[in-house]
């Protein structure tokens, strides 16, 4: 039987580690028809993966590619040489395996990609498909070329184009992450990632959710969602769940639907979740949210100033983002809000909105996460913005260095002197300069949180202790 490896090249275990999703379910898709096997390079080392390639004997390989970067201005971090170093080049030397390369990351950049790296082939976007689609092409001896969402290495001569790039609905068979890789250092660490949808119909104008998933939501069935959940509970017992959609609250009444349908199983879960998209809030969502087992959500409004709600694509108002922290409050729903600034437009007016918001509006005991300077991907309206002002040139690599957007109306010095006047007189705001905490600093969290029996979420202790030492 042909065998197929598939390989999480991710290994940022900041602020939490990830685990693989995307390849657990591109696995139920393949091993139908094939040997699988999945390698975690998230708590892998190189000798470990060789050791496997050689054990295993694959004939494809697949290489995941989640990140690029770090994606902060003030402290870019590049993955890719590391991701050939510790795991490409060292399977090429011991395998003749067909290489691919998948993954969000890979979908952004996927030419340049495909050139450094020296695969033999690429999947750009949702592999599903299109990944059993090539193997099955292969398998039959045909020769493949370049298509819409396939890439071959230079210099094959193809017979055959495939196009696959219909966007499927999320196939609903459980991902069973833990059945498919070591998941108990997730467990310990991070949490059981849930996908509620595909889809992104909003227009940010940064984002490249759109980009690689699509502008529409494709949602999956709520039963089959709290189904998957009580099922893992089943298995691995009390374990934080984290929906990892673009937004949780969209499209509207889907989340409400997700959770009136674990409160009816009577699940005793610990959620979390990403965006919360300000326009869909009401007394009802949230209500539904605590009693479903919510203790932490994302709020992502990135501003708080009307004009550059406007600049960035967001389609919500600043009167929706205030109803919205408001509910939060009201709820006490513990809450890490995220701001970005200098994008098109940004100056100190629009700063200081935004900074009036978070002083009228935001819990004090909830994080405040402030990053500068918007990364510039292809295909997204923010690079139209960029090649326009002539912050980059046509045809320059937007892969590396990673490059930033700053607004012209404010210095990027000053921008950021600005932040850290903010951080320095709020403990609960934090420049994204300064987001790890120091190993004293978690040690004496920990004491704290056994003496005083805290089961809140960790930064809201951290934050605890940055309020006294202020």
């Amino acid at each position: 039987m042909t065998k197929i490896l598939l390989v999480n090249t991710n290994t940022e275990k900041l602020p939490y580690p990830v685990p693989p999703l995307g390849l657990c379910l591109l696995a139920s898709w393949l091993d139908e028809r094939y040997e699988v096997s999945i390698y975690d390079g998230m708590f892998g080392d190189t000798a470990g993966l060789v050791e496997h390639v050689l054990q295993f004997a694959p004939d494809y390989i697949g290489f995941s590619i989640r990140n690029i970067d770090s994606t902060m201005s003030d402290n870019p971090v590049y993955y890719v040489d590391d991701l050939i170093a510790q795991f490409i080049r060292p399977v090429r030397e011991i395998s003749a395996a067909k290489i691919i390369l998948g993954g969000s990351g890979f979908s952004i950049y996927a030419g340049e990609l495909m050139e450094i790296t020296g695969a033999d082939y690429g999947i750009i976007g949702e592999a599903e498909a299109s990944l059993p689609g090539l193997i099955d092409a292969l398998e039959r001896g045909e020769e493949v070329r370049s298509g819409r969402n396939l890439l071959v290495k230079a210099g094959t001569d193809g017979k055959k184009v495939l196009h696959i790039t219909e966007r499927m609905m999320i196939k609903e068979r459980f991902s069973e992450i833990d059945r498919r890789i070591d998941f108990s250092p997730y467990k310990q660490r991070g949490a059981y990632a849930i996908q509620t949808k595909r889809g992104c119909s909003h227009g940010c104008i940064y984002c490249t959710y759109p980009v690689i998933e699509g502008r529409t939501f494709r949602t999956r069935n709520p039963a089959a969602i709290a189904e998957e959940i009580e099922q893992a509970c089943e298995r691995l017992g009390d374990v934080m769940f984290e929906f990892v959609d673009s937004t949780f609250n969209d499209p509207a009444g889907h989340a409400e639907a997700i959770c009136r349908e674990i409160i009816r199983r009577k699940l005793k879960v610990r959620l979390r979740t990403m965006g919360i998209n300000p326009m869909n809030t009401s007394e009802e969502l949230f209500h539904l949210m605590m009693e479903a087992g919510f203790v932490q959500i994302d709020a992502t409004p990135d501003s708080a100033s009307p004009a550059m709600l406007a600049s960035l694509g967001k389609g919500f108002t600043l009167p929706e983002i205030e109803k919205m922290a408001a509910l939060i409050r009201k709820f006490d729903l513990p809450t890490m809000w995220f701001f970005l600034f200098g994008g098109p437009g940004e100056n100190e007016r629009t700063f200081n909105e935004t900074v009036d918001f978070i002083d009228r509006h935001i819990n004090p005991a909830d994080l405040v996460y402030m990053a500068s300077g918007l990364r510039i991907y292809p295909g997204t309206p923010l690079e139209k913005v960029a090649l326009k002002e002539q912050v980059i040139l046509p045809g320059e690599s937007l892969l590396y260095p990673p490059l930033f957007y700053f607004s012209k109306e404010i210095s990027r010095d000053r921008l950021n002197e600005m932040m850290l006047d903010v951080s320095s007189l709020r403990h609960n705001c934090i420049h994204s300069a300064e987001t790890k905490p120091s190993p004293e600093m978690m040690q004496e969290a920990q004491k704290l949180r056994a003496e005083l029996n805290l089961n809140e979420p960790m930064f809201r202790t951290l934050l605890r202790l940055r309020k006294k030492a202020k």
